[in-house]
């Protein structure tokens, strides 16, 4: 083990990231999937965790009865969710249990979801008290997901590691961006998503000016989290394309979406060095596909391939816009 902050011992290779925003409405599961199954079509080998307890991105990928049965048995000794995992830390009776993940696609693995990872959340607030009080239980309860994500890696060669996290600022999604190397912000082309940015520029700087001053009471022999996340930039998204350009009430809340991102995440966080140099906060953009959403969550594949919505030139502007925010994560996070 390692302690003074240095991270877990041996951290798997992988680059782990997070679409983030306590915003609801903004597409983190859509895109997070589409994203990481774009990846896996590049070659890099890609684990979802599905850290939400709503369980989004798993009722996408996993066909229902499936799922259903993984919820009926995740309390069983053979469960396989990320409940059943840290299940032994929410009930004080030992440490996280290895999980197999799904094998999705060639390339594309999942750590399914479970509403019972709320029971989990409950007990993170207790644990992030101890850890101020340098008490070991704290801190092991703190980096228990962390440590499950890193066996899998480990085990299964992986590139890139996906959290789907839920639209809060709860003490769950504070531990994953503590935990990620790099974050993402989608946001959609209105006024709310503007504002949100303020409370979430307070938030992350919170989070990490407190866990830099936990580190430093934390046991020496102790593993813990890197508390370092950097910014990859900014994703909008939803906003609809005419012949004559962007809408024009959208376009104005694209403008001011940078300007946001500029001074509430990058500004309010310069002390931590989040910004990578060079470049731009815009990660892409991801317009308006209408039906091909919906229809991708049905049939559970990718928005580009949909078979039962949209048109051919739809579908191959989908995969152009996902490649090509692919391909800029590869060169971004070398």
């Amino acid at each position: 083990m390692s302690g003074n902050g240095s991270g877990i011992t041996n951290r798997a290779r992988a680059k782990r990231i997070t679409v983030f925003n306590h915003k609801g409405g903004v597409g983190k599961t859509t895109l997070t999937y589409n994203i990481a199954a774009q990846l896996s079509v590049l070659g890099k080998r890609v684990l979802l965790v599905d850290s939400d307890p709503q369980c989004n991105l798993s009722a996408y990928v996993i066909d229902g009865e499936v799922l259903d049965y993984l919820l009926d048995e995740s309390d069983s000794p053979t469960g396989q969710t990320v409940w059943t995992s840290l299940k032994p830390l929410s009930e004080a009776s030992g440490t996280f249990k290895l999980i197999d993940p799904i094998e999705l696609s060639s390339r594309l693995f999942l750590l399914p979801g479970d509403i019972r990872v709320s029971d989990f959340e409950e007990e993170l607030n207790d644990f992030w008290r101890e850890c101020f009080q340098r008490k070991r239980k704290g801190f092991a309860g703190i980096v228990a997901l962390s440590e499950l994500v890193n066996e899998v890696c480990s085990s299964h060669d992986i590139d890139f590691v996906f959290y789907d996290s839920g639209p809060n600022i709860g003490p769950l999604n504070r531990i994953i961006l503590l935990d990620c190397d790099f974050f993402i912000i989608p946001a959609a082309c209105d006024l709310f998503s503007v504002r949100a940015l303020k409370t979430l520029g307070r938030s992350l700087y919170s989070w990490i000016s407190q866990w830099r001053t936990m580190i430093e009471l934390a046991p020496a022999d102790m593993d813990l989290l890197p508390g370092h996340p950097r910014f990859l930039g900014y994703l909008p998204q939803s906003f609809s394309v005419y012949r004559g350009g962007i809408v024009r009430n959208q376009a104005k809340y694209l403008s001011l979406l940078e300007n946001s991102v500029r001074a509430d995440i990058l500004v309010a966080l310069r002390e931590f060095d989040v910004a990578i140099p060079g470049a731009s906060p815009k990660l892409g953009e991801v317009k308006d596909f209408g039906t091909l959403v919906a229809a991708s969550q049905t049939e559970g594949v990718p928005i580009y391939e949909v078979r039962t919505a949209g048109t051919a030139e739809q579908r191959a502007a989908a995969r152009e816009a996902f490649k090509e925010i692919a391909e800029k994560i590869i060169r971004q996070t070398r």
